[in-house]
């Protein structure tokens, strides 16, 4: 069939499908994965646009129909069988786990990755960071930390774009020293928080960092790879949605922690920088519990 006659079909069931919606355009959009401007161009009557492969699913499992009425090769309203619900478990017994980590960013090459970091974000740590995070793994064998650090690059993949929310407490415990930092000295705390400051300003704009406060908003960490998954870090093993409702509502939630950042992408590599010479210059003594804390672990190592 020529591909005009196809078009023209799927922009009247698109048309059907968004007027019987009773939505805005943006929210609809936001429904099926797009952004308004591309949905636009596919109601456009002047250009013979077909969506790509990832979106026609999306839409056809979104509205629960066929993608072959979609396209108008079939003249019902056939309902397809009802998808899976979408939710997969994913063992992860290491800290990182690079093959599955890997495999997940390179299905999402070239799509957007949005992501909620557990403490810091993976592609930011140093080796120091990475090292202590792995000091009682219980396995007994501790990976060079230069080596998974170096694994982490994958987050940069060409053509992939970022986008990071932290909280400002995770920073200002690292910063201050308090849990799970009160072990690090000092010196490898505020050496960590100016390599962020250099990797946002070397990366900036196709990585993006927003940074929010969590007495205003919570968020459990999770990142979003386009519109395939969003894997939800629980410690060992990560819950994996697939289901295009989820993945949307878990992209709203993101959106909100944007809204609502206190320091937007623009200034967050001056506001790091300036929160590592304030930690430098006004290094807090341990607390007790601080202290405690070491002298268990040293009697642990002992």
């Amino acid at each position: 069939m020529d591909k005009r006659i196809v078009a023209r079909h799927f922009r009247q069931k698109l048309l059907s499908l968004l007027q019987g919606s009773k939505t805005t355009a943006s929210r609809f959009a936001q429904d099926i994965g797009v952004d308004r401007s591309a949905l636009s161009q596919l109601l456009s009557n002047e250009a013979a646009r077909l969506p790509r492969a990832d979106t026609l699913l999306l839409i056809a499992r979104h509205f629960n129909v066929s993608t072959d009425w979609l396209l108008g090769l079939s003249p019902d309203h056939p309902v397809e069988n009802a998808p899976p619900i979408g939710l997969e478990i994913a063992e992860s017994d290491a800290y990182y786990d690079i093959p599955l980590l890997t495999r997940w960013h390179a299905a999402a090459t070239g799509t957007k990755i949005r992501y909620v970091p557990h403490r810091l974000p993976d592609i930011l740590r140093t080796p120091a960071i990475v090292q202590y995070e792995l000091r009682d793994n219980g396995n007994g064998a501790i990976p060079k930390a230069d080596d998974i650090a170096r694994s982490l690059d994958f987050n940069r993949r060409a053509g992939t774009d970022m986008e990071v929310c932290l909280s400002l407490q995770a920073l200002d415990a690292l910063a201050n020293g308090t849990f799970p930092w009160d072990g690090l000295p000092p010196g490898a705390r505020h050496e960590q928080l100016r390599h962020m400051a250099r990797m946002v300003d070397d990366l900036y704009p196709s990585f993006r960092l927003f940074l929010f406060d969590e007495w205003a908003l919570h968020s459990l960490p999770y990142t979003i790879f386009g519109t395939q998954r969003v894997a939800i870090y629980g410690g060992t093993l990560y819950v994996v949605l697939k289901e295009p409702e989820a993945i949307a509502r878990m992209q709203r939630h993101f959106d909100s922690l944007i809204r609502h950042a206190r320091i937007q992408p623009p200034d967050a590599a001056a506001f790091l920088r300036d929160r590592a010479d304030r930690a430098t210059q006004d290094e807090p003594m341990a607390t007790p519990h601080q202290a405690a804390s070491a002298l268990a672990r040293d009697a642990r190592h002992d």
